[in-house]
């Protein structure tokens, strides 16, 4: 019942910008940590920003200084504030969330489907 569905990829220029983001949906009881990861073609996926339900972040030092991740709680949303965007930076960018279920339960992990970031020279 738990989905993540991204939003606001497309198609820009080096140097453009663009802003992510990631809604949660389904029967929730809370949500810890919340991330962004990327794949380009042919590479692994990789960790590019996480934050915590403290609001504590970390970044991927590619993207340091470039890229700003946040959430809105009240709207079960954590975004992505791409800017000064570089060709090296497209990849399938993916949503990630740490979910509880219920107050009885642990965290676990699900995944969004994905959305492209192209990013032309």
């Amino acid at each position: 019942q738990v989905q993540l569905v991204e939003s606001g990829g497309g198609l820009v220029q080096a140097g453009g910008s663009l802003r992510l983001s990631c809604v949660v949906s389904g029967s929730i009881y809370s949500i810890n940590n919340m991330g962004w990861y990327r794949q380009a073609p042919g590479k692994q996926r990789e960790l590019v920003a996480v934050i915590t339900s403290g609001d504590n972040t970390n970044y991927a030092a590619s993207v340091k200084g470039r890229f700003t991740i946040s959430r809105d709680n009240a709207k079960n949303t954590v975004y992505l504030q791409m800017n000064s965007l570089k060709p090296e930076d497209t990849a399938v960018y993916f949503c990630n969330a740490e979910i509880r279920l219920s107050y009885r339960t642990i965290g676990y992990n699900y995944w969004g489907q994905g959305t492209q970031v192209t990013v032309s020279s």
